[in-house]
C-alpha cells in the first residue's frame, strides 16, 4: 500500500532566495506585535486582572449554554461558564467589579439570585485578587522565560553555536508574533492561552530540530557543496514531514475550533495559528539564519559536490 504524501520526495524548491523577503517581513511582523503589545495591550481574562470564581453543582446535566445565557443577562462583564469533573459540575468566573470588596459580593448575590429557584448548590465561592493576578502573571511569563533558555541551551549541546542562536531566533519570532494575534484580535489571554504559547514553542522547536538535524547530516555528507544549496536540499528531503505533520494537526485543531465551543475557541485559535506560522519559520527563517551567522562559507559551486569522500550526489529521502 503506497503512503500518502502530499508533496512528492524529490522536489527542488528554492527556498533560500526568500531569505530577502522572510527576515524583513519577520522584522515588520516582530516590531508591530510589540508596538501593539506596548499600546493597545492584551485582553486579560480573569486569571490576570482578577474576578471572582463559583462552582456549581446543578440538578442532573448541566445546561452550560442557559447558564452563560441567563448570566450574560447581568451585565457583568466578561464571564466565564465551563463544565468541569461530572456532568453537572460548572465553574463560574466573573471578571473583577469596580467598586471593591462590596461589588464582589454583589456579584454573587446576583448569580444566587439568578439560580434561586433552581436546585443548584453553591459549593465554591472564591475571589481572585490583584495579588494573584500579578503572581500567575509572573509565573507565566518565568514559564515561557525559561522555556526559551532550555531550547538554547538543547540546542547549543546538541548543535553548533548557530544552530542554537537561529532556534531561539526563530522560536521567539514564533512567540512574539502569537501575542501580536492576541493583541489584534483581542482574544481572551488567560491561563489556558500560557498553555497555548508554550505548546507553540514545542511544535515550532520540533520542527527546527527536524530541519537542523538534516542539515547536520548533509553538511558531512556534501562538504563542498555550497551553504544556500544545501540548506536547500534539507529542506526539500524533509518538506514532505514537514507538511504532513503539519496538516494532521490542523485538522484535529480545526475539529477543536468548530465543535469544542466558547470556552476552548481563542486557545484552538491561537493553536492553529501557532501551527502555521511555527511551519512557516522553520523553513523561512530558521535554515536562512545559519547564512546569515555564516556556518559555512557560501562560496563553493554545486559542481564540486561528489569530489570529497561522503559527498556523493544527493538522492531523494523519505523524510
Amino acid at each position: 500500500m503506497a503512503l500518502l504524501r502530499l508533496v512528492p520526495d524529490d522536489t527542488k524548491f528554492r527556498f533560500m532566495w526568500l531569505r530577502k523577503v522572510s527576515f524583513p517581513l519577520a522584522i515588520v511582523l516582530g516590531l508591530a506585535s510589540i508596538a501593539l503589545f506596548s499600546t493597545v495591550g492584551l485582553n486579560l481574562g480573569i486569571d490576570f486582572k482578577g474576578g471572582t470564581i463559583i462552582e456549581l453543582k446543578t440538578d442532573g446535566p448541566a445546561d452550560v449554554s442557559a447558564i452563560r445565557s441567563s448570566l450574560g443577562e447581568l451585565n457583568l462583564g466578561d464571564v466565564q461558564v465551563q463544565q468541569f469533573g461530572n456532568p453537572d459540575e460548572v465553574l463560574v468566573r466573573v471578571e473583577e467589579q469596580p467598586g471593591g470588596e462590596l461589588a464582589q459580593q454583589a456579584v454573587v448575590a446576583n448569580i444566587r439570585d439568578v439560580f434561586a429557584e433552581q436546585k443548584v448548590e453553591f459549593r465554591r465561592v472564591e475571589v481572585v485578587g490583584p495579588s494573584v493576578s500579578e503572581e500567575l502573571a509572573r509565573a507565566g511569563t518565568l514559564a515561557v522565560a525559561v522555556s526559551l533558555l532550555a531550547i538554547l541551551i538543547y540546542i547549543w549541546v546538541r548543535f553548533e553555536w548557530q544552530f542554537a542562536l537561529g532556534a531561539i531566533l526563530t522560536t521567539f519570532n514564533d512567540v512574539i508574533v502569537t501575542i501580536g494575534l492576541f493583541v489584534v484580535l483581542q482574544l481572551d489571554f488567560s491561563l489556558s492561552s500560557i498553555a497555548a504559547v508554550l505548546t507553540i514553542i514545542g511544535y515550532s522547536l520540533n520542527d527546527t530540530v527536524v530541519v537542523y538535524d538534516r542539515i547536520r547530516e548533509n553538511l558531512r555528507r556534501y562538504k563542498k557543496m555550497s551553504l544556500s544549496e544545501l540548506l536547500d536540499l534539507s529542506i526539500n528531503e524533509t518538506l514532505s514531514r514537514t507538511t504532513m505533520t503539519s496538516l494532521t494537526t490542523l485538522l484535529a485543531l480545526l475539529a477543536l475550533w468548530i465543535f469544542g465551543g466558547e470556552v476552548i475557541r481563542s486557545f484552538t485559535l491561537a493553536m492553529i495559528f501557532g501551527v502555521v506560522i511555527g511551519t512557516y519559520s522553520s523553513i523561512f527563517l530558521a535554515a536562512p539564519f545559519l547564512i546569515l551567522f555564516n556556518l559555512r562559507p557560501d562560496g563553493k559551486s554545486s559542481g564540486d559536490a561528489g569530489e570529497d569522500e561522503g559527498t556523493e550526489e544527493p538522492a531523494p529521502a523519505s523524510a
